[in-house]
């Protein structure tokens, strides 16, 4: 006989989803190679992730509320259970994401993890530890559910020209990305500038921090260390880093010409580049 294990839905996030899978499987008289079929997965991975040991997907989601008519239950908690499974000392920043209805970020040498494509974060991630990368980049890139939002957040992101020249996880992997920030062009809500070299000494010389503002909370400045964060809403601590932006945003590109530079880094420092007969240019 088939040893099924026992979940306890209140365990966690990932175990109310399996929890609430198989039941609804179940009920639909449908076995787990069955129901696999039915939404062309393999009866193993619904079975692993009905016993919380496997992380499900949006689309593996969308296909068994489909299947299982659950009006949309299961897409709805997938959102729960990848912000779970962030590192315990971010989730709290996660959850700022989630209510804020402004985010300033200044980054000196990376793109925040906000905008981030798959490639670029899976590279991020993977540096010094690919274990569980798959699951690791979906957690992440799940954050970009605010933009979903009917009011999502409206984002400001002062981006060190470093971080254009960085090259992370290879010319192909920059150049997707440096594309990915310029389909934001025109978005109102999400707003890139570049802080080019030529700026010289400027108000971030400290490093990278967020601030959150809130419809009716204080506001929250975020900094972060090598597996750390440290969010604090001291008003002193917020004021600074205020005046700080402002002034990053001041001795930033405008939003057109940072397009431009983006545009430009893209197609000269990571655009196929060979010469005429097909060899690499040195």
């Amino acid at each position: 006989m088939t040893n099924i294990s026992v979940l306890d839905p209140s365990a966690s996030p990932l175990d109310y989803y399996g929890f609430e899978l198989r039941r609804h499987r179940e009920a639909a008289g449908l076995t787990q190679k069955e129901f696999g079929d039915v939404v062309n997965y393999t009866g193993s991975l619904v079975g692993q992730i009905e016993t919380a040991r496997k992380l499900p997907t949006d689309v593996f989601s969308e296909r068994a509320d489909a299947a299982l008519g659950t009006g949309g239950l299961l897409s709805r908690l997938v959102a729960l259970v990848l912000r779970s499974q962030l590192p315990a000392w971010f989730q709290q920043v996660a959850e700022l994401e989630v209510r804020a209805v402004e985010i300033c970020s200044f980054q000196t040498h990376m793109v925040h993890g906000l905008l981030q494509t798959g490639a670029y974060a899976r590279a991020v991630l993977g540096t010094m530890d690919r274990s569980e990368l798959d699951d690791r980049t979906a957690v992440r890139l799940a954050r970009q559910r605010i933009f979903e939002k009917s009011e999502p957040p409206v984002f400001w992101l002062v981006l060190g020209e470093a971080a254009l020249c960085q090259e992370i996880g290879g010319p192909e992997t920059m150049r997707g990305q440096l594309a990915h920030l310029l389909a934001f062009e025109g978005n109102p809500r999400i707003n890139i500038q570049i802080l080019p070299f030529s700026a010289g000494t400027h108000a971030g010389l400290q490093g990278s921090y967020d601030l959150y503002r809130f419809a009716s909370d204080p506001d929250i400045v975020y900094t972060e260390g090598y597996g750390m964060g440290h969010p604090t809403a001291n008003p002193d601590t917020v004021k600074d880093c205020s005046l700080r932006y402002d002034h990053l945003q001041a001795a930033a590109l405008s939003l057109r010409d940072s397009a431009g530079l983006i545009r430009h880094v893209m197609e000269e420092r990571y655009g196929d580049q060979r010469d005429s007969d097909r060899h690499p240019v040195a």
